[in-house]
């Protein structure tokens, strides 16, 4: 009889042994599981603020090209209206100043002065300087908006050979290299240093002058003596 109470007693102290360690795993378990749903919640708000953040961004990006759109369609207004403006007072000129009676360029010629030239330390020509010159109906030198080319040519080379080199200055440049002083002319200066080794023949300046008022082509050729 007191062994079946010893025993009862033990299992007892054993039952309550385990009942206490589940309690324990049981405390546990939950205190892990609120740590879970405590990370996924802030992952979660992470998540949701980077999102936002993010949209933000995008909206803030789609403002700022409105902004833009909004200030080029402004400009487009403005320069349509100055157009406009332009249209109106050429469509009310007399018919004796439009298109090309606001001056009748009649021919291009090419300066006198137009050569080879170095600095004359080792008797190599590096530059060709060309000088152009627009003549109106009056025999006057005016200053056209145009475009200019000009050609290089060594004549007494064959054909294929015989071309040195060419260039183009468009109108935004040729205005520039206006010169009104004693010599009224357009000056143009090209590198040929790696063009012409050696200058002892005669070579040619060929100048296609494009006045863009009128649409009028010139051309102009000048032989060169070393």
């Amino acid at each position: 009889m007191k062994r079946q109470k010893t025993e009862i007693r033990i299992k007892e102290s054993e039952f309550r042994s385990q009942n206490s360690e589940v309690r324990i795993l049981y405390s546990v378990f939950c205190i892990l599981y609120s740590a879970l749903c405590l990370l996924s919640f802030v992952t979660g708000c992470e998540d949701v603020s980077s999102g936002q953040t993010a949209l933000a961004e995008q909206v803030d990006k789609l403002n700022l090209q409105n902004s833009q759109l909004q200030k080029q369609i402004e400009q487009a207004k403005a320069e349509n209206e100055k157009l406009r403006e332009r249209l109106h007072v050429l469509s009310g000129l007399p018919e004796k100043v439009k298109g090309e009676n606001l001056y009748n360029l009649q021919s291009v010629r090419i300066g006198r002065y137009t050569d080879l030239y170095g600095d004359d330390k080792d008797g190599q020509k590096e530059k060709l300087i060309v000088y152009i010159q627009p003549i109106d109906e009056d025999g006057d030198i005016i200053k056209v908006a145009g475009a200019v080319d000009v050609q290089l040519w060594d004549l007494g080379k064959k054909e294929g050979q015989a071309l040195l080199s060419e260039w183009h200055v468009g109108p935004e440049q040729l205005k520039k290299l206006w010169f009104a002083t004693l010599m009224t002319h357009y000056k143009l200066t090209f590198d040929v240093a790696d063009k012409i080794s050696e200058f002892k023949d005669p070579l040619t300046v060929k100048v296609t002058f494009t006045d863009y008022l009128t649409g009028k082509i010139f051309k102009e050729q000048k032989v060169i003596e070393p």
